[in-house]
């Protein structure tokens, strides 16, 4: 089971907070299904990622998110998890960073590791009054 915890900082940030947990479970669940569209859905058309493959440099714009993701899908076709273990989540009134580890490997590799996590870093802001997804980064620890 997820565990949550919630830092505060606004007086309506719990809401936020509630939001932003909503948002990234939303997401980590279509990353998982492979559901394309429901990745997207709540990030900024000028998103930034840097992600565990390359380009090392990073991802640009909206456009180039999407076209990233198939790659991954195929990789988890072959019957890997993506599993959000913890998350954290401070929210301002406008902008707001979200950090998790997540499960995400083939049985074999689990196996392999079993301790190792995917690190989720978020940062989002509040544009009329939706929170949007406008950096990502996903890294993996190097022994």
């Amino acid at each position: 089971m997820p565990q949550y915890s919630y830092r505060t900082d606004a007086p309506d940030a719990g809401d936020d907070e509630a939001q932003i947990r909503a948002l990234v479970t939303a997401w980590a669940a279509a990353v998982h299904r492979g559901d394309l569209a429901g990745v997207v859905a709540d990030h900024a058309q000028d998103i930034v990622l840097y992600d565990v493959p390359p380009p090392h440099h990073g991802i640009r714009g909206l456009a180039a998110y999407r076209a990233h993701w198939p790659p991954f899908f195929a990789w988890q076709a072959q019957g890997a998890c993506f599993d959000i273990e913890t998350l954290d989540v401070t929210a301002g009134t406008d902008v707001a960073y979200a950090h998790a580890l997540l499960r995400c490997a083939t049985p074999e590799e689990l196996a392999a590791h079993p301790d190792v996590r995917l690190r989720l870093t978020l940062g989002l802001r509040k544009e009329r009054g939706r929170w949007l997804v406008a950096h990502e980064h996903h890294s993996f620890p190097h022994d």
